[in-house]
C-alpha cells in the first residue's frame, strides 16, 4: 500500500521546502549595480570580470580596493526574489523554466537534467546552502598559499556562513552514520574531516539566503560597476606588435539588444577575468576564438588560438539517493550533516521537503523541461555523492549564440572506480536506514528493497531503467544517477590556464572559477569558489602594487 502511494511521487532530484514564508531582509544598497541598458556605449576599466557569480562577486569586491572594476552579469538581481531569498522556496527557483529565470536548465548528453545559474551571486543563489571548506590536501595540491587561503575563507564566512540548527531528522541521520561506522563525530566545523560532521549553511536563522552577491558589501562603490542582464558575446584581442594575443576589451549585449564595448585602460597589469562558471567560461573562450580549431571552424568562428583542451575535463559528481517516507513528522531541513567516508563517498540528507513532478516531454532547446508541479511529502532523502570524480567528459558549442547552452557530456561512471564508490555509498545509506537511530522514522512494512524499487519507478532522469537495478546496486547507481549541481572543469589548471589562472597562450586574460578545478573541493564547492575569488583578488592586487614599485624605480 505504501509503495503504491509513494510511486505516485515523481522526483526530478530537486528539493522544495513547505514551511512558512520567511521575512526577507532589506537588500544591500548597491549604488553601483545597474541594468545594462543604462551602460555607456564605450567604457574603460582596470579589470573586467565576466560573470558576477560565486567567484566573480568576491573577486570584484577585492579588486575594487585598489583598482576600478567592471562586472558583467548575464542575469538579474537575487534581491527581492522570494524564491531565491527564502529557504522555503528552494525548489521553485531550480524548477523555474521561464526565459529569464535565474536557473537556466540543460540536459546533459548523459540524460541527466541539470541547471546553471543566471543571476548575480551565481550558484550560491540557487543551491541547498551547505558551506564547507576544501580539505588541507586539496589546498596543497592546488599550490595555494595556505595562510592566504585561511584568511580568504574567514573573509567570506564573516558575511555568508552560519551554524545551522540540527533537529530530529538530521540528528538521527548523524547518529545513524556513526552507527554505520562513519566516525569520528567531528561536531560542527567548516573543515573537511573524515567522519561525520555538521557543516555550515548560507541560510541564517530566519531561513534567509546569503549569497556571493552579499560579498559585494566589501566593494568600494566609487571603484565598482556591475551591469545586470549583460551578455558577453566575445573578448577582443590585439595581435599587431604583440608577443602573444592580448585581451583588451569585450563586447556585450543588454536586454534591449543594444551592443556595448568595455575596454581595459592602457596600463600594465590590467586584465580581463572570466568567471562565468563551468559551462560559461569555456563557452566564452570558444566564442572568442580560443578552443579546438576544427570545432571553431565548424561554427564559422575565427580561430585566435588552437587550444584543444578548452571544454575538456568536464565532470559532474554523480549523486544517487533513496527517498525515505517517515511515519512521524519531520522538520524542514536542507543539507546540514555529512558523512565523509574514507572510500570516497559523501553521505548527506534533507527532510520535510517536497519534490518536483516533471510534466511534458524534455526538449534539447530551452526550456529543457516543459513544466513542474510541486508535491509535498512527509519524509526525507538520504543521498551519496562521489568524491572527485575520476570520470571526465567534454563540452562543445551548439550554436554561436552566447545565450544558448552548450552541449555537455559528463560520462558518469565511465571509470569503474566511481561506480565502486557509489555502491559503497549506497551500502552505507542502507546501513544508516537500518540503524537504531532511524528506527522511529521508518515504516515497519517498508524494507529497503521497497525504497530501491520506488526510486526505480520514478523519472529521476532521462536514462533507461533496467529490471536488474532492483537487485544490483551497480545497475541502480547507473540507472538512477542525478546531479547535485557540482559540475566543474572545461578550463582546467595545467591544460587551459596555468597555476596563476592565466590563459595559456594569450596575455591579459585569466579564468577564475570552478571551470579550473580538476576535482570538486570538499563536500560542496561553493565556499572554496568564493574563497578563490577573494584569494585571486588579493594576489592580483599584490602583483599590481609590485609592478607600480618597479615602474617608479
Amino acid at each position: 500500500m505504501y509503495l503504491q502511494r509513494w510511486r505516485l511521487i515523481c522526483v526530478f532530484a530537486v528539493i522544495s521546502l513547505f514551511h512558512g514564508i520567511c521575512n526577507s531582509e532589506k537588500a544591500p544598497d548597491y549604488t553601483f549595480v545597474h541594468d545594462a541598458v543604462s551602460a555607456p556605449s564605450v567604457s574603460f576599466h582596470d579589470y573586467i570580470v565576466i560573470g558576477g557569480g560565486t567567484s566573480g562577486c568576491p573577486l570584484a569586491a577585492t579588486l575594487s580596493q585598489g583598482a576600478t572594476v567592471l562586472v558583467l552579469e548575464r542575469g538579474g538581481s537575487p534581491y527581492g526574489n522570494r524564491n531565491i531569498e527564502n529557504m522555503a522556496n528552494f525548489a521553485a527557483s531550480i524548477a523555474d523554466a521561464s526565459p529569464n529565470s535565474p536557473s537556466q536548465q540543460f540536459v546533459s548528453e548523459d540524460g541527466v537534467v541539470n541547471t546553471r545559474a543566471r543571476v548575480l551571486g551565481g550558484g550560491s543563489a540557487l543551491n541547498a546552502g551547505f558551506f564547507t571548506r576544501a580539505s588541507k590536501d586539496y589546498v596543497k595540491e592546488a599550490s595555494w598559499d595556505e595562510k592566504l587561503v585561511e584568511e580568504s575563507y574567514e573573509w567570506v564566512e564573516r558575511k555568508v556562513a552560519f551554524k545551522p540548527p540540527v533537529l530530529a531528522w538530521q540528528s538521527a541521520v548523524r547518529d545513524g552514520l556513526i552507527e554505520a561506522g562513519v566516525t569520528p563525530d567531528n561536531g560542527f566545523t567548516y573543515e573537511h574531516l573524515f567522519g561525520t560532521k555538521t557543516g555550515g549553511t548560507i541560510f541564517d536563522g530566519s531561513g534567509h539566503r546569503h549569497t556571493a552577491a552579499n560579498l559585494l558589501e566589501y566593494a568600494q562603490p566609487n571603484s565598482t560597476a556591475v551591469y545586470l542582464f549583460a551578455t558577453v558575446h566575445k573578448i577582443l584581442f590585439s595581435t599587431v606588435g604583440e608577443r602573444s594575443p592580448r585581451a583588451y576589451g569585450v563586447i556585450f549585449e543588454d536586454k534591449a539588444g543594444r551592443m556595448h564595448g568595455a575596454y581595459l585602460r592602457k596600463e600594465s597589469g590590467n586584465e580581463i577575468i572570466v568567471s562565468a562558471g563551468a559551462m560559461g567560461s569555456p563557452q566564452v573562450l570558444m566564442l572568442s576564438g580560443i578552443g579546438p580549431m576544427q570545432q571553431l571552424k565548424d561554427h564559422g568562428l575565427k580561430v585566435l588560438l588552437d587550444q584543444p583542451m578548452v571544454g575538456q575535463g568536464m565532470a559532474d559528481n554523480p549523486m544517487n539517493a533513496l527517498l525515505v517516507p517517515s511515519r512521524r513528522p519531520v522538520e524542514v531541513s536542507l543539507i546540514q550533516v555529512v558523512g565523509i567516508t574514507r572510500f570516497g563517498s559523501f553521505i548527506e540528507t534533507i527532510s520535510g521537503s517536497g519534490f518536483v513532478y516533471q510534466t511534458g516531454q524534455p526538449q534539447m532547446t530551452p526550456p529543457p523541461v516543459r513544466g513542474y508541479v510541486n508535491m509535498s511529502i512527509r519524509g526525507g532523502i538520504i543521498l551519496e555523492k562521489i568524491d572527485g570524480p575520476i570520470s571526465k567528459g567534454h563540452l562543445e558549442l551548439r550554436t554561436t549564440n552566447p545565450k544558448d547552452n552548450p552541449s555537455v557530456t559528463f560520462n558518469y561512471f565511465k571509470d569503474p572506480e566511481d561506480l565502486r564508490k557509489c555502491v559503497l555509498g549506497m551500502k552505507t545509506i542502507i546501513d544508516v536506514l537500518n540503524s537504531q537511530a532511524m528506527s522511529s522514522f521508518r515504516y515497519d512494512d517498508m524494507p529497503v528493497e521497497d525504497l530501491i524499487s520506488m526510486m526505480l519507478g520514478l523519472p529521476v532522469n532521462l536514462r533507461p531503467h533496467h529490471p536488474t537495478a532492483a537487485i544490483s546496486l551497480e545497475q541502480f547507481c547507473i540507472d538512477t544517477v542525478m546531479t547535485i549541481w557540482h559540475y566543474h572543469g572545461g578550463c582546467q589548471v595545467g591544460s587551459v590556464v596555468d597555476r596563476d589562472y592565466k590563459v595559456i597562450g594569450v596575455d591579459s586574460l585569466r579564468v577564475v572559477d570552478g571551470s579550473t578545478f580538476n576535482a570538486s573541493p570538499g563536500t560542496n564547492p561553493q565556499a572554496t569558489v568564493m574563497m578563490l575569488g577573494r584569494y585571486m583578488g588579493q594576489k592580483l592586487l599584490q602583483e599590481r602594487a609590485a609592478n607600480r614599485v618597479k615602474t617608479v624605480k
